[in-house]
């Protein structure tokens, strides 16, 4: 379940945050107010820090580049309640390096998936499946730049909240908008140095298998729902998958 906030929010009337207590509730949220006031301080320093990287350095001198009017661009921040993930993946549901439609591209990472999304180094596990064969996945090929994971943090965190921006630089054409606002837990995450050697998904052939496949089956299905190719992000935990959100691919 997920939540919108407009920036009308800034104020932080009263009303507005009886209203966004009341929506997260009957959502099946947690409300941060319910575990003391430092607690929903906390919340909204959060919500405040998505709302400020507008004007981060990457959104600023993205639009620069392609002459975007800088204000013209709109944020909301969705309220969704985090899981924590064993696994996080975006997955490209038309092959975004040959263009090949017929291909799901995607990659995965241990833990959350700022470690995906966000600057933090080292490669994910990428792999491509064919919409005609989706139980066979390929991490690996001789014609693709596909292979394993090197990246040596994973992100970990407990039961929370996280506070994520929704632009409308996300949907113009020709802007890659995506990536570029920042995401922000109301709890810090727990940082952990990765060891592969025992990730199951690195030396269980089967298990790697199976997960890899239900990402491209849920992939290919949200596909089929919209109708168009689409830029999807999620996690699995216990080896279910979670979508946390979908956007038409650019």
């Amino acid at each position: 379940m997920k939540l919108i906030l407009s920036s009308y929010l800034t104020g932080k009337s009263s009303f507005q945050v009886q209203e966004l207590k009341d929506k997260m509730k009957s959502s099946g949220m947690p409300w941060p107010g319910d575990e003391g006031e430092q607690r929903w301080e906390q919340a909204w320093m959060a919500i405040k820090k998505v709302w400020a990287s507008k004007w981060n350095e990457r959104a600023y001198f993205s639009t620069r580049k392609v002459k975007l009017d800088h204000d013209y661009l709109c944020m909301a921040v969705l309220v969704q309640e985090i899981i924590n993930a064993d696994y996080a993946f975006v997955i490209h549901t038309t092959n975004p390096s040959s263009g090949d439609s017929s291909e799901i591209y995607a990659e995965v990472v241990r833990g959350l998936g700022e470690t995906l999304v966000g600057a933090y180094p080292g490669r994910a596990l990428s792999f491509i499946c064919k919409k005609n064969d989706l139980n066979s996945p390929q991490v690996s090929s001789s014609s693709d730049v596909l292979g394993y994971p090197s990246k040596p943090i994973g992100l970990f965190i407990t039961r929370s909240i996280i506070f994520r921006s929704d632009s409308n630089g996300e949907d113009l054409e020709g802007y890659a908008g995506a990536g570029l606002y920042d995401s922000v837990p109301m709890d810090k995450e727990e940082k952990v140095v990765l060891d592969y050697s025992s990730d199951p998904l690195m030396i269980d052939g089967n298990f790697r298998q199976s997960i890899l496949s239900s990402i491209a089956r849920a992939g290919n299905a949200i596909e089929e729902l919209y109708g168009s190719p689409q830029d999807i992000e999620g996690v699995v935990r216990d080896g279910k998958i979670y979508v946390v959100q979908t956007r038409p691919q650019m």
